[in-house]
């Protein structure tokens, strides 16, 4: 049977890492969180279940796990974020995985919470993440915020039964709070890798966000969340293009 280790970043999650971190006991061998400096009880809590804790410098979401992975004991590794937690099912999944390890990495899907809600459309569901992996095997790749764990041999996965439980947004304040945020931090990794804002897509990008989301992925079964969901998508499109656009002017000038 493999040993297992679950990597998890942190900052300030001291409402949140408990209900992680219980879901892990008995699945994971060993359980690493690195903590970008919180000044809340997070690392009081973390060291309560005996974690491997590590302090360091937040280095960007795709950088920050990367690091997390090289400091796991364990060849084999479960990814989680702070605020979500393995469903039972999924636990059943990963102890029956750990004596029948054959592949790269496997993939799970995602279960979102918001304000209360599970959301089971909107784009939102089954949300297929690729979050147990064998180390060397692949990285964490993608543009920040947006980070996605990528093979190097695609072709070397399967997936699992179960859900990971993402309780993302309480409340509509912290979901506007959170879209200003990302957008900010897309942007200016967009402008990074040199990419433009034509007003096209600005005015085009976001509307085929909503009409995705809402139409073709089923978002209006989900009732008023999904609308407000389907909405946000096409906002942290469209602030996403044009705090770019802003940057490239102020740049300029």
């Amino acid at each position: 049977m493999i040993k297992l280790s679950a990597v998890i970043i942190t900052y300030n999650e001291e409402q949140k890492i408990e209900r992680c971190l219980s879901s892990l006991a008995g699945v994971a061998d060993e359980i690493v969180v690195v903590d970008s400096f919180s000044t809340d009880r997070t690392e009081e809590i973390c060291k309560a279940f005996n974690t491997k804790f590590v302090k360091q410098k937040f280095l960007g979401y795709i950088e920050q796990k990367n690091f997390a992975i090289t400091q796991a004991t364990h060849d084999y590794i479960i990814s989680l974020d702070a605020d979500e937690a393995l469903s039972p099912k999924l636990q059943e999944s990963l102890l029956k995985l750990k004596s029948n390890w054959k592949l790269d990495g496997y993939y799970m899907n995602r279960y979102n919470n918001f304000c209360g809600q599970w959301i089971k459309y909107s784009d939102w569901y089954p949300d297929k993440k690729l979050r147990a992996f064998k180390k060397g095997k692949g990285e964490w790749q993608g543009i920040n915020p947006h980070d996605s764990y990528t093979l190097f041999n695609q072709k070397s996965s399967a997936k699992l039964k179960g859900d990971i439980l993402h309780w993302n947004y309480t409340n509509y304040q912290e979901f506007n709070l959170s879209t200003d945020k990302f957008s900010t931090i897309s942007a200016n990794s967009y402008y990074k890798l040199g990419k433009k804002a034509p007003i096209w897509k600005i005015i085009l990008n976001p509307s085929w966000a909503f009409f995705k989301s809402y139409f073709l992925r089923l978002g209006f079964l989900d009732g008023l969340n999904g609308f407000v969901i389907c909405i946000q998508t096409a906002n942290i499109t469209f602030l996403k293009y044009t705090k770019l656009r802003e940057l490239i002017k102020k740049n300029k000038s």
